[in-house]
């Protein structure tokens, strides 16, 4: 178990027992970092505030199916994910599944960028996508998910999650590309 589990173990328990002081700690330690999932996938500081909300809610309602086999973090992460997927399936935001879609799936593993593109350029690229792009991009490249994770998240099956992520991809690199050309002039 590591450092950070240990160090919250006990506040999770004390949640487990309503202890509102303990939701309190447990929201604060990381209500930043699930803000900030929420907005990469609805890019609405104010839905993504009232997503990470619901979240908590949702998980300090559902503490007790918590079994510390994955950190805490991870685990209110995924809820955040799927809320925030429910939030935009609701405002009539559909996920454009292509699942009869005929396709080739490359594999391509040249995930490099020029060194002088910052992160936060990158994000800012990907969250400019389209929604079947950026949500699949988001999931493997920002959250870590694989195609079997994203596929169950999304409702896809795992080869149109592998196609998003190779069009995406194309199409990242590819403005990545122009901008850089563009900050030369």
């Amino acid at each position: 178990m590591n450092a950070t589990k240990q160090l919250h173990q006990p506040i999770i328990e004390q949640c487990k027992n309503n202890n509102a002081k303990a939701q309190m700690q447990l929201y604060n330690l990381y209500c930043q970092a699930m803000l900030n999932v929420a907005y990469r996938y609805v890019n609405d500081r104010f839905l993504a505030e009232d997503i990470m909300q619901d979240a908590f809610i949702k998980a300090f309602k559902n503490i007790n199916s918590y079994k510390n086999e994955v950190a805490f973090g991870a685990w209110l992460k995924r809820i955040v994910i799927n809320q925030s997927i429910d939030e935009l399936k609701k405002k009539k935001v559909i996920l454009t599944t292509i699942n009869e879609e005929v396709s080739i799936v490359e594999t391509d593993d040249d995930w490099q960028v020029n060194s002088t593109i910052s992160v936060d350029k990158i994000v800012e690229v990907i969250n400019n996508l389209k929604d079947k792009y950026r949500w699949v991009l988001s999931l493997y490249l920002l959250e870590g998910y694989d195609h079997k994770e994203i596929s169950e998240i999304l409702k896809i099956t795992e080869n149109t999650s592998r196609t998003h992520l190779l069009r995406g991809k194309k199409l990242l690199k590819q403005q990545l590309k122009d901008t850089n050309y563009e900050g030369r002039y």
